[in-house]
């Protein structure tokens, strides 16, 4: 075997071990996104019931925005949290369901077993959640009244996790 190879090759591998080992025990739903403290990226889609939402008509209101799916099993886990939340806190601050990559049929179906507490938007072609970074569902924007992007979650979450987010756009 040629020295050279083997030097190289353990090289790499002593460095890829080196990036995993740092990575472990990190939460992987703490990703920081470079929109945090930023304006909302502005987008007007449709609601499944076909009424129009421009997320600047919202300033003035708290807005939580969470992007998700029919084909994502957290997303059920989520739901529940989320309906619970809108109907309790619903009048104070304005949620907004992001649906992409799915199909209207599957969305109702969704909503008429899961049960719907607020405003559920098509993302047809995915622009919204491109503009937003979303690299998987769940994912979930809060952002305050001046339309800043407060905090951004990743995965499914509990009241503790939504309300914690919250908090920071109420302030």
């Amino acid at each position: 075997m040629n020295r050279t190879v083997l030097i190289v090759g353990s090289a790499i591998t002593i460095a890829l071990v080196a990036v995993l080992f740092l990575g472990l025990g990190k939460d992987p739903t703490a990703i920081n996104s470079p929109l945090v403290g930023k304006p909302a990226p502005p987008f007007a889609l449709t609601s499944l019931g076909g009424q129009r939402f421009d997320i600047r008509q919202l300033r003035g209101k708290p807005v939580i925005v969470n992007f998700w799916a029919t084909w994502c099993v957290p997303c059920y886990q989520e739901h529940p949290v989320l309906v619970e939340n809108a109907r309790t806190i619903g009048g104070d601050v304005q949620f907004l369901g992001v649906v992409f990559n799915d199909s209207e049929d599957k969305i109702n179906a969704f909503l008429r077993e899961r049960g719907s507490a607020y405003p559920t938007l098509l993302d047809q072609q995915g622009k919204t959640a491109i503009e937003y970074g979303v690299g998987g569902v769940p994912e979930t924007f809060f952002i305050n009244r001046r339309g800043v992007i407060v905090a951004k979650f990743v995965g499914p979450m509990t009241t503790e996790i939504l309300q914690s987010n919250l908090s920071k756009a109420l302030q």
